[in-house]
């Protein structure tokens, strides 16, 4: 009898899990699954400790559905991995393992990992990747020129082309394989973690498809309307269960097109399926572009900024004390709850950015170290189009006013005094600017004034840029 096994990562489900589903398409092939923690590789990546509780409370929701199936879930913990490989290896050859089944993942230190398992193992265990993680597999949607793209509405407009000519299916949950199993909930990981508000983000597979469900059948209708409203519930909240791997795209454009049919054609939900799409540009860019996995930006002459040096500043952007309503409220919901509005997400990037000068790469490395929805692709190629470094990026000279974004997207600011109750005796009118308010009150608030003018930094940022785009010319003509 051959003993097939499933090596689970960031694919913690057994609905539509191609790895999983093909492992088991043999009837008479005894499966097992494997997880292999790392905890020091994921303080290297600065994973949050909300995600690391997220991961394990997904890790014993997925061990509890395969025993139902009569599958047994082993989870090991080594520290990174390069022990990971060898933990693998023993693995297999102490179970008598034939084939490895597995899901692609597509970061640089992973794929350089799965390269050195598959050639550990040679010849005495069959491997099989698939692309699980994306609805269309990196490398096979190209320009012209046979390059990827580096515009992201040409490749959405070639992507939905290629959806249009055949969809990718989703492949059911595997049926029982014998007896029901007993499982005990594993231990904690040596890993620091944090609380997670249920009612938020709830723990399982099945919850997560609920809430897929719940948001396609009425609010993905809305989103173009209320998605840039933070104090609106406008937005799927899906990220955390896509970046886990609770959920696949698969699911979620099947689901959209249920209830939605002409998505395809631009029709309702088109906007959000825009999102899944921008998803897998940035997937598909770190594959053809490894350095984006080495902090590196993609347009090269963005490396010569000077970028400020100022641990005050930088500190008062991460706890939320820039004196700039928004962008406050903003990362204390980060901080509180491991997640945070994407349109907000633009504005504190921006914000750190533009208004302070500091290095992109603070920011992205702050946000992954909170995030309960980390994920390098999404993370990275968002703060590089803040930043104006990455592909497709918006020109270094266009610049958010935090106190306009404000304004115009959290008009009465609902969602300030939700997250700053100092500002509870504000006016509504002065919201955005509490400090011209109590100035006119001649009285002290308990929240700092602005840590910067937006009008003279915007006038340094412009400078700053446009001196490191000068420097590259002058390199160049050397």
């Amino acid at each position: 009898m051959a003993t097939h096994l499933v090596w689970f990562r960031n694919d913690l489900r057994i609905n539509d899990n191609l790895a999983l589903a093909a492992a088991c398409r043999d009837p008479g092939a005894r499966v097992m699954g494997l997880f292999i923690a790392t905890p020091e590789q994921w303080r290297q990546h600065d994973m949050a400790p909300r995600q690391a509780q997220f991961l394990h409370g997904h890790l014993n929701a997925l061990q509890a559905s395969l025993a139902e199936r009569g599958i047994e879930l082993c989870i090991r913990q080594v520290p990174d991995f390069t022990a990971s490989i060898e933990c693998l290896a023993q693995f297999c050859e102490s179970e008598n393992i034939d084939a490895l089944f597995y899901n692609y993942q597509y970061e640089l230190n992973e794929r350089q990992r799965d390269l050195a398992v598959e050639r550990g193992l040679g010849k005495k265990v069959i491997c099989q990747g698939f692309d699980d993680s994306v609805l269309l597999a990196p490398g096979s949607l190209m320009t012209g020129n046979h390059e990827m793209y580096k515009v992201f509405t040409p490749f959405s407009k070639a992507f939905i082309k290629r959806l249009r000519e055949g969809l990718p299916e989703c492949v059911v949950a595997p049926r029982p394989r014998g007896e029901a199993l007993s499982v005990t909930p594993t231990e904690p990981f040596d890993y620091p973690c944090a609380e997670i508000d249920s009612s938020l983000f709830p723990i399982g597979e099945r919850a997560a498809i609920a809430k897929l469900r719940e948001f396609c059948q009425h609010p993905a209708a809305l989103y173009p309307e209320q998605r840039d409203f933070p104090a609106i519930e406008g937005t799927s909240r899906l990220s955390p269960y896509l970046a886990l791997g609770v959920l696949s795209p698969r699911q979620c454009l099947h689901r959209l097109l249920k209830e939605h049919p002409q998505v395809l054609d631009g029709g309702s939900g088109s906007v959000w399926l825009n999102e899944l799409i921008w998803r897998e540009f940035y997937r598909h860019l770190l594959v053809a572009y490894p350095k984006l996995c080495r902090h590196q930006p993609f347009i090269l002459w963005t490396d010569n900024l000077c970028w400020q040096q100022d641990e005050m500043l930088l500190d008062a952007w991460q706890q939320g004390k820039t004196g700039f309503p928004i962008v406050d409220a903003a990362m204390r919901q980060l901080n509180t709850t491991g997640w945070m509005h994407n349109r907000l997400r633009m504005v504190v990037a921006s914000f750190l950015v533009k208004d302070l000068l500091i290095d992109w790469r603070c920011g992205e490395r702050y946000f992954m170290s909170q995030l309960i929805d980390g994920d390098l692709a999404a993370n990275n190629g968002g703060w590089q189009w803040a930043a104006s470094t990455g592909t497709d990026a918006a020109p270094y000279f266009r610049i958010f006013n935090p106190t306009t974004q404000g304004e115009r997207f959290d008009g009465k600011g609902e969602f300030i005094h939700q997250w700053l109750p100092e500002l509870s005796d504000i006016p509504d009118k002065y919201i955005h600017t509490p400090w011209v308010w109590a100035d006119k009150q001649q009285l002290e608030l308990d929240y700092p004034r602005p840590i910067v003018d937006h009008k003279q930094a915007r006038i340094a940022t412009l400078a700053a840029y446009e001196a490191a785009r000068k420097s590259e010319e002058k390199d160049n003509e050397k």
